[in-house]
């Protein structure tokens, strides 16, 4: 509380006008780094009131830190402010002007180094100037950014290791901005190494300690993306214990976004669970008017036996409420719920093979070959024999879509009006899929 009293009292001299030499003799370098990172820490846990504070914190900081001179850093706190400055996202300008006025060596040299290439973009540089480092003989101040940052730096080629130094930065420095980064982080590599038990409990973590954080939406992302990576490993039960922590609007898009992504990846049961939850709310609030919640509904319900109260619900969704991608999906769903519900084609007549049909072999499937079908062996033609890439086409439809829906495929005879019905609705499965699939995300 004394340190923040001093800081109010450095930024009240700055708004008053004062010269900003006046503001920084009331404290060091580090304590100017320290109040900083108690303001990140309060607007971490969603303390939106503190964002002014800091604007003027990281103008002080800056200046201070611009200005200090080699007898400032004999402090060895005010030479661990100036790294912890520059692994928070400082200037990069003032952190390598400070430490080239500097003479360093050993350790301090290589973290220095680290910290001047992971601002300047380097990571190749920052990984190997710091992999001898270990944050865990550092001072908890220091030792939690340095683990911080080489887990970021690994994340993507050392995944297991970036995790430990993950878990490393949150131990060092619990409460604070550097638990929810890490935390958030881990929730992405942790969905990239399907490892479906650490994603939920670091969601569930994330959830409980940093949602309103204004880094929330990068959780968002990596929460919705992991969601459906990991659709056969987390439990919908385990899904919704998370999802309740949150307040109804919140856990309203999030399962908005997930029944999205569910339904473009082909997830039918997902798709429709999120759908549900987000139209069902919570407490009393119902968001059935919603029409991204319609669509979606929609979207896992188009193919079934109950498309005309689908259609129904489709043309009542208003299209301006709809963004771009989402105006294009319902597109392509009232589009598939018409063609699900028109009548089949008349059939076309099919000419016979001369061949008995014993004697023509079954195809590659293992399947007979398909009552009143050309065989798909190529064959020789004849003048009222249909062009080849034709003659196959019925079978080969219906055995790809019962592949994809894994189901078996029956021998359907295209010259039966019902069976000829049952074919086109495999066509409009594979159509729907390829427009949903071409749908932008």
């Amino acid at each position: 509380m004394i340190r923040l009293a001093a800081i109010g009292l450095a930024i009240g001299l700055l708004a008053a006008g004062a010269p900003v030499a006046r503001a920084q003799e009331a404290l060091q370098p580090y304590q100017f780094v320290r109040s900083l990172q108690l303001i990140q820490d309060r607007i971490a846990a969603g303390d939106q009131a503190a964002m002014p504070m800091q604007a003027k914190l990281l103008e002080l900081v800056d200046a201070r830190l611009r200005d200090a001179g080699a007898d400032d850093f004999k402090d060895a706190r005010n030479f661990r402010a100036l790294l912890v400055y520059g692994m928070s996202g400082g200037n990069p300008v003032t952190v390598q002007a400070a430490i080239s006025r500097l003479k360093l060596d050993g350790q301090d040299l290589a973290i220095a180094k680290g910290v001047i290439n992971y601002l300047n973009g380097r990571p190749a540089g920052a990984i190997a100037a710091l992999d001898p480092v270990d944050p865990m003989q550092l001072p908890a101040d220091l030792g939690a950014f340095v683990a911080l940052v080489k887990g970021s730096l690994l994340a993507t080629d050392e995944p297991t290791k970036a995790l430990v130094l993950l878990d490393d930065a949150r131990l060092l420095s619990p409460g604070t901005l550097v638990e929810e980064a890490a935390l958030r982080r881990s929730i992405g590599i942790a969905a990239v190494q399907a490892d479906a038990g650490r994603f939920a409990l670091a969601s569930t973590q994330y959830v409980a300690r940093y949602l309103y954080s204004p880094y929330a939406s990068q959780f968002a992302d990596a929460f919705v993306s992991g969601v459906v990576a990991l659709h056969m490993a987390i439990s919908l039960d385990k899904l919704a214990d998370i999802t309740a922590m949150m307040d109804p609007e919140r856990e309203k898009v999030i399962y908005l976004r997930i029944a999205r992504r569910a339904a473009i990846d082909g997830l039918t049961d997902l798709s429709a669970f999120a759908s549900a939850r987000a139209e069902k709310g919570r407490n009393g609030m119902h968001n059935q008017d919603d029409p991204r919640a319609l669509l979606y509904a929609s979207l896992s319900t188009v193919t079934s036996d109950a498309v005309d109260d689908v259609r129904a619900r489709l043309g009542a969704i208003d299209r301006d409420k709809l963004s771009e991608g989402d105006r294009a999906l319902l597109d392509a769903v009232r589009t598939i719920a018409g063609e699900v519900v028109a009548p089949p084609p008349a059939p076309r007549p099919v000419a016979a093979v001369a061949a008995p049909e014993a004697d023509l072999p079954a195809d590659d499937s293992g399947l007979p070959p398909v009552e009143g079908a050309i065989s798909e062996r190529p064959a020789t033609q004849t003048a009222a024999s249909p062009e080849p890439a034709r003659q196959a086409e019925p079978a080969a439809l219906v055995r790809s879509a019962a592949r994809q829906s894994n189901q078996p495929a029956p021998d359907l005879n295209p010259s039966d009006p019902t069976d000829a019905a049952m074919i086109k609705a495999r066509r409009q499965l594979d159509l729907i899929d390829q427009m949903l699939g071409a749908a932008p995300k």
